[in-house]
């Protein structure tokens, strides 16, 4: 059974940092490009950071971009995604969740695979 549990989230001043962890099973994380996704209240779900199998591919949206840094342990079968100076609009349920990475952006697939999520709430 393929599972992805995050964890990590919670309630953090705005310029504070937090480090979201993915844990996944059923799978093989390294045969899988995998991503962080934020859903905000009253907004879409939207992709904020991938990583490529070997990490030699990365993408940031451009609201994250020089703030959040994405990493991976295969062999830990474990995601990681850094998240430093944050803002109250980084405010959202955070998701790990396998993807397809292309040179033109990154995306969930048909076949994707999503965790529960975890809360990042900023706030002072």
């Amino acid at each position: 059974q393929v599972q992805l549990v995050e964890s990590g989230g919670g309630l953090v001043q705005p310029g504070g940092s937090l480090n979201l962890s993915c844990v996944v099973s059923g799978f093989s994380l390294e045969d899988r490009a995998i991503g962080w996704l934020r859903q905000a209240p009253g907004k879409e779900r939207e992709v904020v950071s991938c990583a490529s199998i070997d990490s030699d591919a990365t993408y940031y949206s451009r609201s994250v971009r020089g703030r959040f840094t994405i990493s991976r342990d295969n062999a830990k079968q474990s995601a990681f995604l850094q998240m430093n100076n944050l803002k109250p609009e980084d405010t959202a349920d955070y998701y790990c969740s396998t993807v397809k990475l292309k040179n033109y952006g990154c995306f969930e697939g048909s076949n994707s695979s999503r965790g529960q999520g975890t809360r990042v709430t900023v706030s002072s």
